[in-house]
């Protein structure tokens, strides 16, 4: 009979790299066209105004403004407001 019992202890320590997902840009922020509001698996988020979804689900800003969280009918939204000047 074996000792290590067929080297079963070596089949541990196998590790994902990290995703990196989560909120980028807070309510109340800056951002500019192309900043990534979100990186998301599903839509935990929806885009709201001046945001759009990118093929990974990711949130994105489509306009230069200021970052609005809000929800309606039990989903989240993350909407842009643009700069009145």
């Amino acid at each position: 009979m074996g000792r290590t019992r067929g080297g079963s202890g070596a089949k541990n320590g196998r590790d994902s790299n990290p995703k990196n997902l989560g909120i980028k840009k807070y309510s109340g922020e800056f951002v500019t066209a192309g900043s990534i509001l979100v990186k998301q698996r599903g839509t935990k988020f929806y885009p709201g105004k001046n945001v759009q979804r990118a093929g990974d689900d990711s949130l994105f800003a489509t306009a230069d403004g200021k970052v609005v969280y809000s929800e309606r009918m039990n989903h989240k939204y993350i909407s842009v407001e643009p700069i009145s000047e």
